[in-house]
Formats: structure tokens, C-alpha cells, sequence
């Protein structure tokens, strides 16, 4: 579904991101794990267009997405969920959803992804009227996801979305996730819980200083000692 390969990314003379490849399944759920600077950020940014990578291979069901502006990567069906969560506070819930359904390819759906939404999260539901800057962070997360998913996105990048929550709403936050995944959209997810994100990822990704060094299934990476040491706070293999 999403073929990504010979991302690079610079700033100055500092090399963010070196070569990176990865692809994302319909239906699939992918996290990108690695410390603070590793290019996790940095390769999201760059897939969604916001970050140049002048060489770099971007394939969404073999439409090449790699010299398109960010908006027509979103209309072509990518939506990136960005850390901070970029929402807008003065607005209200309903005017942030309706922002998000502003792609031709979601205008035709808009009350379809209105209602999956609501499913998703049921609270925003209730606080349509609300103006977004007098939430609270796990709602406007909320927002956030639920803006992107408006845009009827076949792949949807998140940017540390758990960051800042309580372990309640992270618990509540991934459960959603899994749901996004049942509709068929593929998740693209940076995410310093790794715990949490392997817990419902299919497969993932290890980078470090801006390359891509390792990857393999869910199951694998938990297993795996050198991951489990770097960011499952060194369990050994098998335990609880």
C-alpha cells in the first residue's frame, strides 16, 4: 500500500535521515521506535511532504506521491498526525472535523467518517460546540485523529500521539487505534511507548542516528533482548 525508500533528510550539515525505507500494509499497524533525534519525526515530515528529501521514493497503491505538495499527498489519501497535535484551539470540535473533511476525496464521505469518528470517540461526540483550546490534551488528541481521519486517509502517520497523556487515556488512545486499524487504514506510528505501541503493532522498525538498522514482526521485537534492554526497560526475554 505505502512504499517508502531513499528518504533523506539534512538540516545544515547535519544529517537527520539516511536512506530510510519502509512500506505500510492496508489494515496494518507499523511503529517506529528509536531514542529522541533519531529521524523518527524527520521521516513521518518527509513522507507527508512537509520536509524536503530530494531523492526520495514515496508510493501510495503505486501512485509515485514523491514530487506532490503536501495537500495533494493528503487528497491522494496520506494524513500525518503531527506531534503537538496541530489542532486549532480557537475553533470548536465540529469546525476541526469539518477542516479535516476539506479534500475532494472526502467530501463525498464526510457524514460516513463524521459517524466513524463519533464511534472512535465518543466523547468529541459530546463536545461538538466545544471550543478545542479548553480541552484537555487527551481530547485534543482526539481532535487531532479525528481531523485526520476526515480526510478519508487510506495511511495515517502519528507523531508521538501518546505523548503527554495519562496512562488511562494511553490505554484508550491505543485501543482506538486498533479500531482505525479494523476499518481497513493503514497506521504509521512514531511513538516513544513502546511497550504500549508493540502491544498493538503488527510490525516495526528500529532507527538509530538517522538509519533504519533493524525490523521484524511485533512478537519479534518484543522478544528480542537488545530491544527489549533499549526501550522495554531491559525485562528479560519471557517475562511477565
Amino acid at each position: 500500500m505505502l512504499e517508502v525508500s531513499n528518504i533523506s533528510v539534512t538540516y545544515g550539515q547535519h544529517h537527520a535521515l539516511s536512506d530510510a525505507a519502509l512500506h505500510v500494509e492496508r489494515g496494518e499497524i507499523i511503529v517506529i521506535l528509536g531514542a529522541n533525534g533519531a529521524g523518527k519525526s524527520s521521516l513521518l515530515k518527509a513522507i507527508a511532504g512537509l520536509l524536503p528529501s530530494p531523492a526520495k521514493i514515496v508510493k501510495l497503491a503505486g501512485r509515485d506521491l514523491s514530487r506532490l505538495p503536501p495537500h495533494e499527498i493528503v487528497e491522494a489519501g496520506l494524513a500525518l498526525v503531527p506531534e503537538g497535535r496541530g489542532v486549532f484551539g480557537e475553533l470548536t470540535v465540529a469546525e476541526n472535523l469539518l477542516l479535516g473533511a476539506n479534500p475532494k476525496r472526502a467530501r463525498a464521505v464526510e457524514a460516513e467518517q463524521r459517524a466513524k469518528v463519533m464511534t472512535l470517540f465518543p466523547r468529541l461526540g459530546e463536545r461538538l460546540a466545544q471550543t478545542v483550546r479548553t480541552m484537555s490534551g487527551g481530547e485534543q488528541q482526539m481532535v487531532a485523529i479525528g481531523r485526520a481521519l476526515m480526510s478519508n486517509p487510506e495511511i495515517l502517520l502519528l507523531d508521538e500521539p501518546s505523548l503527554g497523556l495519562s496512562p488511562l487515556l494511553v490505554r484508550e488512545l491505543f485501543a482506538a487505534l486498533r479500531k482505525v486499524r479494523e476499518t481497513g487504514v493503514g497506521l504509521l506510528l512514531v511513538e516513544q511507548n513502546a511497550r504500549e505501541s508493540l502491544a498493538i503493532a503488527d510490525r516495526g522498525y528500529l532507527i538509530e542516528n538517522g538509519k533504519i538498522t533493524g525490523s521484524g514482526t511485533a512478537a519479534a521485537l518484543q522478544s528480542d533482548d537488545a530491544v527489549r534492554r533499549a526501550y522495554l526497560g531491559g525485562l528479560a526475554s519471557g517475562a511477565a
